[in-house]
């Protein structure tokens, strides 16, 4: 799929664990892990608007496009 989630990375930098991010935001464990492993298949606007908001960054951040070709 040419959409990379970089989750992990954000994560990484703001030294934030899967556990502490799934308090602040809101969601599963399990729903945040399948984001974070680039299973999902789609992601709610609110959803992203609260994990950019916890790790403070914006959606390019942790979505990447690239270019199968």
């Amino acid at each position: 799929m040419p959409i990379i989630v970089n989750l992990d990375v954000m994560m990484a930098k703001r030294k934030m664990s899967l556990n502490e991010l799934s308090d602040k935001v809101g969601l599963t464990l399990s729903n945040l892990s399948i984001l974070k492993t680039g299973k999902a298949k789609a992601i709610r606007f609110s959803t992203l608007e609260a994990i950019c908001l916890v790790l403070d960054c914006q959606p390019g951040d942790i979505l990447e496009y690239i270019d199968e070709k």
